[in-house]
């Protein structure tokens, strides 16, 4: 046994964990605790890939390994969140559109694994934990809408996930991002939050969010492509 592979492997298993605890306290209506484990386990996923890079153990089972945990911390996880914080008030319903962020999520992540090698500079479609984010920060935010503009919101975040909407690596290999469409999301982004200050988690990725899908239509309709290295 290599147990310097255990390393980075454990990390990813602590990222499962921290979501699998997200989940039990999502079933106990414990809310703003549910996405903080959420955040946890974001944290701890940012580390495996360096773990296993710098003791030179980088690998297929570690990136599968970390994809299978990555479903349950950023797909299965927050899903059950947005269920229990408003979805479940419309039934069967509820369960089927919050169902759709986990399959949307995983649809994501294994996309990433097939395409690794040949996308570069940018994200194909919203990250994972991204989208993980923008559920964990409408509860941290206490937003409160209906039920049905909260089922859309969900569906539209699965949807990002694995569409190709192109969002920054911040790998410095270039920005997909253009100017214009990143000023308007800015300003319907500080319209929000002047609207509801204490809604800033949110806010921040409500305004992520736009910059990729605005920059899409932006992007289609003056023909313009980003460059990258």
């Amino acid at each position: 046994m290599n147990y310097k592979r255990m390393v980075p492997n454990s990390i990813s298993g602590l990222s499962q964990m921290l979501g699998l605890i997200s989940i039990y306290l999502s079933m106990e209506k414990d809310f703003n605790l549910a996405a903080i484990f959420i955040i946890l386990a974001i944290l701890a996923d940012s580390c495996d890939g360096r773990a296993a890079r710098a003791l030179g153990v980088s690998g297929p089972f570690g990136v599968e390994m970390d994809s299978l945990c990555d479903v349950c911390s950023f797909g299965m996880a927050p899903a059950v969140l947005i269920y229990t914080y408003s979805l479940q008030q419309l039934g069967v319903a509820g369960m089927v559109i919050s169902g759709l962020f986990a399959f949307g999520a995983a649809m994501r992540l294994a996309r990433f694994n097939v395409n690794v090698t040949a996308i570069h500079g940018y994200f194909q479609g919203m990250p994972a934990p991204a989208g993980a984010c923008v559920i964990v920060t409408f509860v941290l935010g206490g937003m409160q809408i209906s039920p049905l503009l909260t089922a859309l919101l969900t569906v539209a975040v699965a949807c990002l996930m694995y569409s190709d909407v192109k969002y920054p690596d911040f790998k410095g290999h270039g920005n997909p991002l253009f100017r214009v469409p990143v000023i308007i999301a800015f300003i319907l982004g500080a319209l929000v939050l002047w609207s509801d200050v204490k809604a800033w988690p949110f806010v921040l990725m409500f305004t992520y969010t736009l910059c990729g899908v605005l920059n899409a239509v932006y992007v289609k309709v003056t023909g313009k492509q980003a460059v990258f290295k």
